[in-house]
């Protein structure tokens, strides 16, 4: 059995398990319900929402210090009524 030194793991560098640990930190949050959605908006730390309008959905996605958390709604008239109760002072950007 090899002799494994501080830094290296079975499947390589300390590197290689550092970049896959802050890969899997950075993936987006799905939220379920609107109103977890809202609360996460009005945070201090919410930057922006980005807008995505699907055939099928709209996408809603909030990027927060250190998540995005996105929120998917079929029913189109929920997301309009969504988009009017944003907090006025958060960037909105809609994407096509």
């Amino acid at each position: 059995m090899a002799r494994m030194s501080f830094g290296v793991f079975p499947s390589g560098t300390f590197r290689d398990f550092h970049s896959t640990r802050m890969f899997l930190l950075s993936q987006p949050r799905k939220i379920e319900e609107i109103k977890d959605f809202l609360l996460t908006a009005r945070r201090k730390d919410a930057k922006s929402v980005k807008i995505k309008k699907n055939k099928d959905n709209v996408k809603f996605k909030v990027r927060c210090s250190r998540y995005l958390y996105t929120l998917v709604i079929t029913d189109k008239e929920k997301a309009e009524k969504l988009k009017q109760s944003l907090p006025p002072g958060l960037a909105v950007k809609e994407l096509k």
